[in-house]
């Protein structure tokens, strides 16, 4: 499985000029045939919590009818990030998913709510797992504060999850802790991490990009700067189902004593 990250930055607050750059970027990465593209964290508004009552997707119909569209011309499958999320009883951060026909198949809202960014003063988290099927492959997606939870990622692997996909806004001055939890996560799980973070600044942050693709022994396939770019790497999924059998820790897991 050929996938390509897009990092990129964000117009703050902005929506019109987000969509503009992303269909731009879509088109750019289709050219080299991936089979799937990932988006970062809250690409249609970046961190302009503030004004989500009034820039937020009220059930995020433009971002479906808009990702779904660009997956159906190109024949890609498309993790389309996150987008703050209008719904009757509040705003989510959530993360769509789209196959190579443009059909909705997987959408999950952001469990874990990041205090130091004030999101649990502006949205409401979810409550359900992040899973879905691609192209036969079963996988999980999470979003950006998400992967400090070794637990809620382990929720989704031992349910059969091969690759994890990650959105984020992660900012610079934590860069180390990105890079290290995402080799532990892909580590201890024996799976592909492919998490897209976004770069560039809002008025209150500087992004750390370094989007990466890390194999199950955390080792990393494939990982950008700082700068604006399309990354591309190749997933050889059978690494996943080897090393699985060759340290079973999935078989070894007493979770009756874990509590």
């Amino acid at each position: 499985m050929r996938i390509s990250l897009i990092q990129m930055d964000i117009a703050f607050g902005n929506p019109e000029a987000n969509y503009s750059a992303v269909e731009l970027k879509i088109r750019e990465a289709a050219a080299g045939a991936p089979d799937c593209l990932i988006l970062p964290e809250l690409w249609t508004t970046g961190y302009d919590l503030t004004r989500l009552t009034d820039i937020a997707d009220t059930d995020g119909g433009i971002t479906k009818k808009f990702i779904s569209s660009l997956a159906k011309k190109y024949g890609i499958n498309i993790v389309a990030g996150s987008i703050a999320k209008m719904n009757s009883d509040g705003i989510t951060n959530s993360m769509l998913v789209f196959n190579r026909q443009g059909e909705l198949v997987g959408e999950y809202s952001k469990l874990h709510l990041f205090g130091l960014m004030e999101e649990h003063l502006y949205l409401q988290p979810g409550e359900s797992k992040g899973l879905f099927t691609l192209d036969g492959v079963p996988s999980a997606g999470v979003i950006c504060y998400d992967i400090r939870f070794p637990e809620w990622i382990r929720a989704h692997m031992t349910q059969g999850a091969e690759v994890l996909f990650v959105s984020a806004e992660w900012p610079l001055p934590r860069l180390s802790h990105w890079r290290a939890l995402l080799i532990s996560r892909a580590i201890e799980n024996q799976c592909y991490v492919v998490a897209c973070n976004r770069t560039g600044t809002d008025p209150a942050n500087t992004f750390a990009g370094h989007s990466m693709i890390i194999d199950p022994w955390g080792e990393i396939v494939c990982e950008a700067s700082e700068s604006e770019a399309i990354l591309s790497g190749v997933l050889d999924l059978d690494k996943v189902r080897l090393i699985r059998q060759q340290i079973p820790i999935f078989l070894d897991r007493r979770p009756h004593l874990y509590m």
